[in-house]
């Protein structure tokens, strides 16, 4: 199976790793909007989530049912074993690549 993942799909997986049981859609979306001070849309988070997912690189879970989401659970994401080593490669390669910019 193919291990490698896109730029955008290594943004999402390490915030899923920063926010840990708060890792869900809206919460990724509003903390790399934050973070890269870029405007991240619904659908810019989910595709890549749905793939990951996919590819097994994380797993989803529905947290608690609450009134303010008429009794339904937030879809929660948690990155698995596979998903970290991939993020580590991705490092290594990223470090690798960048060792002797001198721009």
């Amino acid at each position: 199976m193919n291990d490698e993942i896109t730029r955008r799909e290594e943004q999402v997986l390490l915030a899923i790793n920063e926010l840990q049981e708060d890792a869900y859609l809206v919460s990724i979306m509003k903390h790399l909007t934050d973070l890269l001070d870029k405007s991240w849309t619904v659908g810019a988070v989910h595709k890549p989530l749905m793939r990951l997912e996919n590819m097994g690189f994380i797993d989803s879970f529905t947290g608690e049912a609450t009134a303010v989401r008429g009794g339904r659970g937030k879809k929660i994401y948690k990155i698995t074993e596979r998903g970290l080593e991939v993020l580590r490669s991705a490092k290594k390669t990223n470090d690798l690549l960048w060792a002797n910019f001198s721009g």
